[in-house]
Parts: structure tokens; sequence; C-alpha cells
């Protein structure tokens, strides 16, 4: 073994610092293993520690701030769960409370009265004073000779951690004890001309400064790099498993624009295509007359026409012989799928049926019969339709509607449904921007639908605060009189779900006293599904006119009768879910309504997002404007297990531009180097087998 790798390869138990006890401790926390992943443990952010603020000049909004000063007296408050350790700290220019929640013994020994300390976090208003929860602190004693960081690098920590006294700066002195025995430089896996082309430093370099440099602009060349090469993998991966993926995968030939689609398309569409339709349509029967198999992604805004799409591809798939399925997260979006889709194509004689669970005995023989003797030739229905009672005669096209709603292993029971894999459609109305798509969904092609059918009316968008409520009730009033519908919808976020569901029936009351004339429904996630189904079935047929509900509706219901929805709170609501929203109005031919209603004090940012709301109806512009805002991290709940290889220090959000760029190198070598005998691309390739070694459970279903 080269005596690099063999030093990376070191256990951290024997680095100076460690020992077994911090070495288990790291190891479980913050999976550091070796003194390589030591050395790849990056710092989340760098703080400038060079100023020390007084207390009289703090002001709300500040971030983190360093002080001096002095404890004056330290009380304990509370009982249980709820038992604080509250400090009172001055500089002599003022008073700020300093407070420690989840007190141990050992906390209570830490600190003391009447000796001076070095105080950093973040001064939070309370009441009269300023409150800094959880503060780091050393004693002044110890700091008041050591230099000022401009560039602190800070790590990940927990509260494990934090017990066992293995703070930020003890992790970068464990770093800087290893970086001093490197026996060489690290190895670089990238050839010059990348380097070059790029404008990246050395991974040598970038890992030096990313712990230990003091400029500015070094750090940040550091994280460019460090980014750029996490991303340039998962790109180089993905690409070479797609490419390897449509050479494995053999597909069903559909050679054959036949009777079905033509007459269809001739003389029972309901409306005519979009270009974008037409485009996506092209795409996709360019994928299935290619002999392999399809995997594609479709994207379209709410009420793009992705369903008209998908019916068309299904009739590709019977004039060349096969039968079609389309699966939907719920019963509800099944239902009104098969509604649809059979009431178009019923000029055509063609045997649609449903399957869900509520499709139950006789009934439910006949469809999987019908279904094993190839006379049922499309199927719409939820999970249903994995289940191993389900047998095709030959299927050869699977829909799959709001795709992320389903588990890697519940799309996979569908690839055992022929001798071949099916071919793919996945549909979602979440925009996402291309690139990130690309790498979020893995091996799919994508496509976009990026216009909406003519003659649809824009839905309006208004922005009324809790003071102008009436406003907002004598629209509800002047629509429900019209024989329309109305939302109301309350967020629900799982830490709160107790009070949020205290809101949500708060709501219900307040509604149903403003609406007396009217019959109001509800229906929430903590509700038996047979309950919820039945409560959508209501609004769905007018029995009820107005439903409040939590965000359980966001995907797929369609009651076209339905002109209003009204977010409550709507700042607790990040764009692309607004968007998802108001997407379930104006779905009929009349003039709809989205009403965000938030309180009336708002922060300069939360009104700015309502604005974009109200001016912009494009899902993918908020869609990047909610990311602007949000910053980096997940996507709509799109975690990054679903990844190659985990992203220790790029975003898939953040670092969308990067990303590109990464792609794009990657296809270049990729191209250039397809079977990996270049001399000067063979670091990479070992480097691409070390991370798949390290991450093994990357699946093939996407």
């Amino acid at each position: 073994m080269p005596v690099m790798t063999s030093y990376l390869d070191q256990d951290i138990t024997y680095l100076k610092g460690v020992g077994p006890n911090r070495a288990k401790l790291l190891n479980a926390e913050l999976g550091i293993r070796t003194i390589g992943d030591l050395l790849h443990t990056y710092p989340f952010r760098h703080e400038d520690r060079t100023k020390i603020h007084r207390i009289c000049d703090l002001t709300e909004g500040m971030q983190n701030i360093q002080l001096r000063g002095r404890i004056v007296s330290l009380t304990k408050q509370g009982e249980g769960p709820k038992r604080r350790l509250v400090a009172s700290f001055t500089d002599g220019t003022g008073y700020v409370q300093l407070v420690w929640f989840r007190v141990s013994k050992h906390l209570e020994m830490m600190y003391k009265v009447d000796v001076d300390y070095q105080v950093f976090g973040e001064p939070k208003p309370f009441g009269h004073y300023f409150s800094i929860a959880h503060p780091e602190m050393e004693e002044l004693a110890k700091v008041i000779n050591r230099p000022l960081l401009r560039m602190q690098p800070v790590y990940h920590s927990t509260d494990r951690l934090d017990r066992a006294k293995i703070t930020s700066k003890l992790i970068n002195e464990l770093v800087a004890n290893a970086f001093e025995k490197l026996p060489m430089a690290l190895p670089e896996v990238f050839p010059p001309t990348l380097l070059q082309k790029h404008h990246l430093v050395s991974h040598h370099q970038a890992i030096r400064d990313i712990h230990f440099s003091q400029n500015a602009q070094a750090v940040t060349d550091a994280k460019h790099r460090l980014k750029f090469e996490e991303l340039f993998f998962l790109q180089l991966s993905i690409l070479q498993y797609n490419r390897q993926r449509k050479v494995d995968y053999e597909g069903w030939p559909f050679p054959r624009v036949g009777r079905l689609f033509n007459d269809f398309y001739a003389h029972h569409l309901p409306f005519s295509l979009t270009e974008a339709q037409k485009r996506v349509i092209k795409e996709v029967h360019a994928d299935l007359r290619s002999g392999r198999q399809m995997n594609r992604l479709l994207q379209g805004d709410v009420g793009s026409g992705k369903t008209m799409v998908a019916t068309l591809v299904a009739l590709l798939a019977l004039d060349n012989g096969f039968q079609a399925c389309i699966m939907a997260p719920t019963e509800i979006l099944a239902e009104q799928h098969y509604k649809g889709i059979s009431a178009q194509l019923e000029p055509l004689g063609l045997r649609v049926e449903l399957l869900t669970g509520t499709v139950k005995g006789k009934r439910r023989k006949a469809v999987l019969e019908g279904i094993a003797r190839g006379e049922v030739q499309i199927v719409v229905g939820t999970h249903a339709l994995i289940e191993p009672t389900v047998a095709f005669l030959n299927l050869g096209l699977v829909v799959i509607d709001e795709q992320h709603r389903f588990g890697v292993k519940q799309r996979a029971a569908l690839w055992a449904k022929n001798t071949r894999p099916p071919h793919i459609l996945v549909m979602t109305a979440t925009p996402i921007p291309r690139t990130l798509a690309m790498t979020v969904y893995g091996d799919l092609d994508v496509s976009v639908i990026d216009q909406l059918p003519p003659g649809r009316k824009p839905i309006e968008t208004r922005h009324y605060r809790t003071s102008q409520r009436h406003l907002l009730h004598q629209l509800i009033d002047a629509e429900l009189r019209k024989g329309r519908q109305a939302y109301f919808v309350y967020p629900l976020i799982d830490e709160n779900e107790k009070l949020d569901l205290l809101a949500l029936e708060q709501g219900y009351e307040a509604v149903r006293e403003a609406f007396p004339e009217w019959k109001v429904g509800r229906v929430h996630g903590k509700m038996k599904p047979i309950e919820k189904e039945e409560a959508m079935r209501e609004f769905s047929t007018y029995e009820t006119q107005i439903l409040v509900s939590t965000t359980v509706i966001e995907v797929g219901v369609n009651v076209p009768n339905a002109s209003v929805m009204v977010v409550e709170n709507a700042e607790r609501f990040g764009l692309a879910q607004l968007h998802q929203l108001r997407g379930r109005v104006g779905r009929g031919a009349e003039q709809s309504y989205c009403i965000l209603v938030t309180k009336d004090n708002l922060a300069e940012t939360t009104r700015q997002r309502m604005e974009i709301m109200v001016e912009m109806t494009d899902g993918f512009v908020i869609a990047e404007a909610d990311m602007k805002f949000r910053g980096p991290g997940d996507l709509e709940g799109t975690a990054q297990s679903g990844l190659p290889f985990d992203l220790k220090i790029a975003h898939l959000v953040g670092d969308t531009a990067l990303m590109a760029e990464a792609r794009e190198a990657a296809a270049r070598i990729l191209e250039t180097d397809a079977t990996r005998q270049t001399p000067q691309y063979a670091p990479i390739w070992r480097e691409l087998n070390r991370l798949r070694q390290e991450q093994q459970n990357y699946s093939s279903i996407s």
C-alpha cells in the first residue's frame, strides 16, 4: 500500500490528542474513523473573531458576536425538563443573560461568578435584555494573549461531543496534528489541464486552506475546489451509470404510431396540444423506438397537461400490442385520473379499469382477470398495482405520477411485471431546475412542459394581512353565491403538530361561524384514510362548499368548481409549496383566486416572498426564487439519500451553477476516456472506484 494511502487509512485513535474514548465518539457522531476522514471533515462556516462588541451596542438581528466581561450572578431556574442555568453577564456598558438548557451537574460546575470570560453567540431580544443561548465560553485569562482569528473555522457538533468537550477548536487542533504528520502532499486526482480550465487550486492546498487559512480569498478558493470535486464525481458516477444502463437494459420497441393514437389525436383531443406537449411526445417517442428501456422524468407546472401526454403515450403502447398502467400516490388522485382518462378514451372502445384498495370482491377479481388476460388495456391505480396478485399479460409502459411519493422498492416492483422492464415515465408538478433534476432523479432523462394550455385564465393572487380579513370574507361570499367552492389551508409542521392541529380546529370553527349558510368540511393527516377520502368526496360532489384542510390537498386534488384557495399563515410555507397549493384552483373556465393571509407585521424577506407569489405565475421562476430565499438544503423534502455519494460541502440547491460546470467537465472526461485507458485520467477513475466502494448502497432503480 502506498505511503500516503497507508497514512490516510490510519485509525485516528493513535493521533495525538485523540485516544480510544474520543475516537469512539468522533466515529459515532461525525463518522470520523481514519486520518483521511478527519482531514476531509470540513468546517461549515468561518467566523470573524477579530471584533469585540460592547453590550450597549447590541441591536436586534445581529448574527454571532463576541463579548468580554464578567459573570455577576448564576442561578438555576425551572424544574425537570424545563430546568435551565441563567447567568447575568456584564462588560461595564450593559448586561446580557446567558442561558443553558438541558442542565447537567457538569455544566453547573463549569462556570463561576466573578470570573472574566470571552463569550461568543447570537444575541436575541428577551424582555429588556438581550439573551444568548448556549454561548461558547472561554476564561479570558486563557485567551487574552492569543491572537484573534479573522477566519475561525466552525465544525458541526452534537450534544454528546459538547458534553465530552470535543469543541470546534479541538477538532481544528486535531486536524492540525494530522496535517503536520503528512508524509507528503495529498494526492491530486485532476490533471493540470482540468485544474487550469476550471481555476482550481490543488487538493492539498484546498484542504490546508479550508482548515487553517486566515485569508478570506484563500478560503473561498478552497471551498470552490472542494465543492467542484464533490459535484464532479457525483455527476461522473450518474453519467457513467446512465450510459451503462442504456447498454444493459433492452426495452420493448414501439415502432408503430397506429390507429388508436391517430384516431384519438385527430378526432377526440379535448383541446389542441401546446408546442411544449408536442415536443415532449416526440422526445418520448424517440425513446420508445430506440430498443432501449425508457426512463424519463416529465416535469410540468400545475395544469400544463402532463396527464394528456401520459394518455397519448399509453396509446402508443397499446398500438404496439402492450398494456399500460398509471400509478398515483393517493386513491383520490387515482380516481381522478381514471375518470378523466376513461371518459376521454370511451369513443375508442378501450377497457380502462381502476385498481385501488377500495376496489374489492367480485369487482376486484374481474379487474385482475381482465389485466391477466390482456383485456384491460390501461389500468389506473395506487400502490395496489404492485401487489403480487396483479399479473399483466404484456405490460409495456408504466406512468408514475408524483414519483417522489413512492419508495424505491415500490417502484422497483413494477419492473418485474414483464420479462423485460417496461418503459417508465415519471411525472412531477414540483418545478426543479433542469441540472438539479438530472442529479436528484439520478439516471432519468428529463423532459419539461413549460407552457400552459391556451384559454386558461391566470389565477389572481392577493396578499391580505390579518387585519384585512373582512376583504377575504367579502370575496369568498361573492364566489360562493356564484355556486363556486373554496379551500382554507393551514400549515402543519411536524415538530408542532398539536399546536397546528389546534389552529386548524380553531380555523374550522371560525370558518363555520363566518359562513353559516354554507356546509364546511375538513381534512387533515391525523384522520383515517377512509375519513379523508369521504371528506374529499363530499367536497368534489358539492355536498360541502368549503374545505378546511392541511397540506394533504397539496398534490393532485382536482375540483374544477373550486375558485378560491386561502392559505392561512402563508409566511410559514415555502414558495414552491404555495405555488402547488395555488394550482388546486383555476382548473375550470372561471376566474380563480389564491389569497395569502399573513400576520400584519412581517420581516422584509417574508414581504418579498409574498410579493413574488402575487406577481409571478411561472413555477420554474418561483422555484429559482425559493432557492435564493431558502439557501442551500433539501428541495421540498428531496433529500440527498438517493444520491450515489453524500455531499460534505457542496449543496444541490445552492451550487447549481457549479454543478452544471462539473457535469460538463465529467461528460467531457467520459466522452474522451470511455474505456478508462488514458493515463492522465487514471487517478479520476481510481477515486470514483474508491467513492463507490465507500457507499455501495446506491440503487439502480430511479
